[in-house]
């Protein structure tokens, strides 16, 4: 395997303050599809701790009252348990914008009052870039007298309401409000992965660069701060404990971490200047790419990403790009909703232009026919390289919000034809190969073991199509007859008129995806 050739080097990364391995192996990859399984697993886990083991999580959204099981827990409760037992709970919740703008500030704070009452330590985190989030989802779990055992989890998976459905998307019984299409309780397709092994300390160690940022952690919010001191909140973050040792080799897969941090100023000390390895990442793969980029993203907007993978689609005649992408924004309204429609149009056109009978984007609905809201972030290239994270494909996410993405390259070769995708000699791999016909297998509505027409790139778009071409048939015949199986849907985006994009086009580039990299990195167009 030519790792340097799929990930980054670390000539490559764009941070000097960068002081975590550049990648490592010997790890064990596992994908969780859809929160129900995320969430059970992580119940597990968080029940096993013992006194003295920590449990670190960072999150863009926390509601306390989420249960992660049918019959509980919630999440405060499975929290607070743990920080009764002695286990050392942290946690790093965005402090968001107001609920009035459909946001969680109260709601993020209600978690981290619950969890501070038992005995954890919860901050609400603003050293962002102004406008900006902390986006990062992520849960490590460190057993510092047992390291074999040591897990963490990362992707696009908040612990919050809405995100507890599973591969049936009946969606999560409490739900959050969104566009009236989704109904009152929208499906939704999310991914997160589990990781053990050495890069279980990487991903450690990222959560304590964060905790120990010495800025303060209300930068741009003087009502916030002012609240926060009345309300005698916690704005000084305790020392941690000591980093336990590196776990052991668990398993055959290469990690590497891939953020976004935007540049601020004053600087984060790990990312003075920001950091920008999720694009940086991507832009090298795509680089590469030979058969077959397979992507799910909860938005695909911007013409800077949309780029790339037009260069990719020129570059390689024998390329073909598979997206799926929710089917409506999740919010609607006569203003609120040109802006979410007018990036991923820009998106699809530019990609289309560059080849447009190998540009495939897809969207989903369950069997009710409701439309499926995607809220994964997942990339997988020529089944060898596979990604994870928080991260979207728009320039907020490669820029100006914190993000933190998960690369994976398996070393056991999978052995089904073609062998070798990539063309490079490096191989289909595991891990990415059956994320991907996992998903897949979902989105057709097969069986585990029905994917044999699957593997093949070229065999794979045609199945797709057919189920697409299907369920397109049948709606736009009025739904006589059986419905066809599968969920893909062939995703049409609506056209906006000249006036509406008049006003729609620059809204969207300055407060749906803005930019958050140096004006001389914006200017030269790098990452």
């Amino acid at each position: 395997m030519d790792v340097e050739g799929w990930f980054l080097r670390a000539d490559e990364r764009g941070n000097r303050a960068y002081r975590l391995p550049h990648w490592c192996d010997g790890n064990a990859v596992l994908a969780r599809v859809h929160g129900a399984a995320y969430f059970a697993r992580l119940v597990d886990e968080v029940r096993a701790l013992e006194r003295g083991d920590h449990l670190f999580f960072t999150d863009w959204r926390g509601d306390a009252d989420e249960r992660l099981c049918e019959d509980g827990p919630t999440v405060g409760e499975l929290f607070s348990d743990a920080a009764r037992r002695g286990v050392v709970v942290k946690g790093l919740m965005w402090r968001s914008h107001t609920d009035a703008l459909s946001y969680s500030e109260e709601e993020n704070r209600r978690l981290g009052d619950v969890v501070r009452e038992a005995g954890g330590e919860v901050l609400l985190d603003e050293r962002v870039r102004r406008a900006g989030s902390h986006h990062q989802k992520l849960v490590v779990l460190r057993h510092p007298d047992a390291p074999e055992r040591d897990v963490a989890f990362a992707g696009g998976i908040d612990l919050c309401h809405s995100r507890r459905d599973d591969a049936r998307h009946r969606g999560d019984p409490q739900a959050l409000a969104m566009a009236a299409v989704y109904g009152d309780r929208p499906p939704w397709h999310d991914v997160q992965i589990e990781v053990r092994g050495p890069a279980v300390a990487m991903l450690d160690a990222v959560f304590r660069e964060r905790w120990e940022d010495p800025h303060p952690l209300d930068r741009h919010n003087p009502v916030a701060h002012l609240r926060d001191l009345l309300g005698k909140a916690d704005l000084v973050a305790d020392p941690l404990p000591q980093q336990p040792p590196e776990p052991p080799r668990e398993g055959d897969a290469a990690v590497q971490v891939l953020r976004t941090y935007p540049a601020i100023r004053p600087g984060y000390p790990f990312a003075p200047k920001g950091e920008r390895s999720v694009a940086r990442g991507y832009a090298k793969v795509l680089r590469r790419a030979r058969r077959l980029v397979y992507l799910e993203d909860q938005y695909m907007w911007s013409p800077h990403i949309a780029r790339l993978l037009a260069g990719a689609l020129r570059r390689s005649p024998g390329l073909h790009l598979m997206v799926v992408v929710p089917r409506h924004p999740d919010v609607d309204g006569p203003l609120a909703l040109p802006p979410n429609q007018v990036g991923r149009l820009q998106a699809i056109e530019g990609c289309l232009s560059a080849a447009p009978d190998r540009v495939h984007v897809y969207d989903l609905e369950n069997s009710e026919s409701t439309p499926v809201y995607v809220h994964a972030k997942v990339a997988v290239v020529d089944d060898t390289w596979a990604a994870v994270g928080s991260a979207n494909l728009n320039r907020r996410s490669w820029s100006h919000d914190s993000e933190l993405t998960v690369a994976v390259l398996d070393s056991v070769r999978d052995n089904r034809a073609p062998t070798d995708p990539n063309g490079h000699g490096d191989g289909a791999r595991r891990f990415a190969r059956e994320l991907r016909l996992e998903l897949l297998r979902e989105h057709l509505a097969r069986r585990a073991d029905d994917d044999a027409d699957l593997v093949d790139p070229d065999d794979a778009v045609r199945a797709a199509d057919a189920v697409a071409h299907a369920l397109d048939v049948w709606h736009e015949g009025g739904r006589v007859g059986p419905r066809p199986p599968g969920r893909l849907r062939h995703h049409r985006p609506e056209r906006l008129g000249l006036l509406t994009k008049l006003w729609a086009v620059p809204v969207y580039r300055l407060v749906y995806d803005p930019d958050g990299r140096p004006l001389r990195d914006r200017l030269r167009n790098r990452w």
